[in-house]
């Protein structure tokens, strides 16, 4: 069981190559929840990617190497809040195996108890208490495979959700199943990964909810692109996005102050 530190100061903020490349708003409202909480957030610009799909494809070498790069990205003793659940399986779990025996095990392990994924963050070291915003509304979860089984991701989730009480989770039937990505999984086998997709997406949609969210890009990914192609209107995004929405007051502003665009979404 791993024991948790208290709530720290500062810390850094890895956003991992997805929400970097297909949803910076998300890392940019992870960070403004850490910051609500009185938390100081580093951004460290050449983070890169943590080298999972170069693992899971059976190249150790270059995984070591590209774990080398980004453990060197972070040498203060601060931890390090990673916005993805198997992201953060891979930096806090895989790291460990790829260096065991290796001269550097001791520093590495040190490092990987430094990581911790966003949600399991909030609730075990912030130990955050949520303040619900927002008006009455449904939701659908999906929790990677990775994420579930290596950082229990789908515990920390639930637990934030739980906390805002006009919010509705509602379970989609074999919640735990795979969607299908998997990395370089939907890559090498396409055809039981769009079958896979098919499902999770339909169990998804069958719950009615009126949001879909998941602490992991990757599955974010895979899913919207299956329900963009059956012309769903329902798109999943962030539980990072869906806490800081829910956690914002509502802008009312006067008929001489023109709303931006951010506080039209939110209205």
């Amino acid at each position: 069981m791993r024991l948790y530190p208290s709530k720290p100061d500062k810390v850094y903020f890895y956003a991992t190559c997805l929400i970097d490349m297909f949803d910076p708003q998300a890392g940019l409202d992870a960070i403004d929840v850490l910051e609500a909480n009185g938390i100081e957030v580093i951004y460290v610009e050449k983070q890169t990617c943590c080298g999972q799909p170069v693992y899971s494809s059976g190249y150790d070498d270059d995984s070591r190497a590209v774990a080398k790069s980004q453990m060197a990205l972070f040498p203060e003793p601060y931890p390090i809040i990673v916005l993805s659940g198997s992201c953060g399986g891979m930096m806090h779990h895989h790291y460990r195996r790829l260096f065991k025996g290796q001269p550097e095990q001791g520093q590495v392990d040190r490092f990987c108890d430094r990581v911790f994924e966003f949600t399991e963050f909030l609730v075990n070291v912030c130990r955050i208490q949520l303040h619900d915003q927002g008006e009455p509304t449904s939701v659908v979860m999906h929790t990677s495979c990775a994420a579930r089984r290596e950082m229990n991701v789908h515990v920390t989730s639930r637990a934030l959700l739980a906390q805002l009480d006009k919010v509705e989770l509602r379970e989609q039937a074999y919640e735990s199943e795979c969607c299908g990505f998997g990395g370089t999984f939907s890559v090498r086998h396409p055809d039981i990964s769009q079958a896979m997709v098919e499902d999770k997406a339909s169990h998804i949609r069958a719950t009615s909810s009126d949001h879909f969210i998941s602490a992991d890009w990757g599955c974010l990914l895979n899913i919207n692109g299956h329900l963009a192609f059956e012309k769903q209107e329902l798109q999943g995004y962030h539980i990072a996005s869906f806490i800081k929405q829910r956690t914002t007051p509502r802008v009312i502003a006067s008929q001489d102050t023109p709303l931006t665009s951010t506080q039209r979404d939110r209205l």
